[in-house]
């Protein structure tokens, strides 16, 4: 069954390649689709959809990240989505 979450990852993870880790991550697990950004207050979103075995293998990575990464929180974003959020491509996961 194909699932979407929308997460928000809190810690040191901008200017140190975690967007560039998210989509290497993203196209080796195969299978998901969606994007990564950075966002103003420092962190970085995700949003995702894909296969829910394959969600759990990107979340768990999301908890670790990249080598020069500290992750100190990883926040799941529930409720009504805004309009303003970039649209999934299905078969792509990029950086926006």
């Amino acid at each position: 069954m194909i699932k979407e979450v929308y997460i928000k990852i809190r810690g040191r993870v901008q200017g140190i390649g975690f967007r560039w880790w998210a989509v290497k991550n993203a196209q080796e697990i195969g299978g998901i689709s969606g994007w990564v950004r950075n966002v103003e207050d420092g962190s970085v979103e995700i949003m995702m959809s894909g296969e829910e075995d394959k969600l759990d293998k990107m979340l768990l990575a999301c908890h670790k990240g990249p080598p020069l990464s500290r992750v100190d929180k990883v926040e799941f974003v529930v409720g009504r989505w805004s309009g303003f959020l970039p649209p999934i491509e299905e078969g792509v996961f990029k950086r926006v």
